[in-house]
């Protein structure tokens, strides 16, 4: 072996360690995560980890397809990572909004 391919093989495993680590952590993020929106910040920080795996991977094969994987896992990611956002968006507007009103609507109502 050339010192070229020694490098490239203790890269890869170094980055599949350094890879294993971080989805560990942000697996704790998601299951521990005091609120929303930490929780979807961490699954598309899931999202980001395995696309880092998929490139890893088809580095160490040699196969081009998993690029094409990984941007497809990308484009995919996003589209959760915005579904996610609004739904936020819309509970934040529904529990600051929507109480106010009902609690406003039975404060006029009581003074009748």
């Amino acid at each position: 072996m050339s010192d070229g391919t020694t490098f490239l093989e203790i890269a890869e495993l170094l980055s599949i360690a350094i890879l294993s680590i971080s989805f560990l952590l942000t697996v704790v993020r998601v299951v521990i995560g005091p609120s929303l929106p930490d929780r979807v910040l961490g699954l598309d920080m899931l999202v980001t980890i395995g696309i880092g795996f998929i490139a890893v991977i088809g580095i160490r094969t040699g196969f081009t397809l998993y690029l094409d994987i990984a941007i497809a896992l990308g484009l995919v990611g996003f589209l959760a990572t915005v579904a996610f956002a609004r739904f936020v968006i819309s509970r934040r507007f529904e529990e600051e909004f929507v109480q106010e009103d009902d609690a406003t609507y039975t404060m006029e109502r009581s003074d009748d």
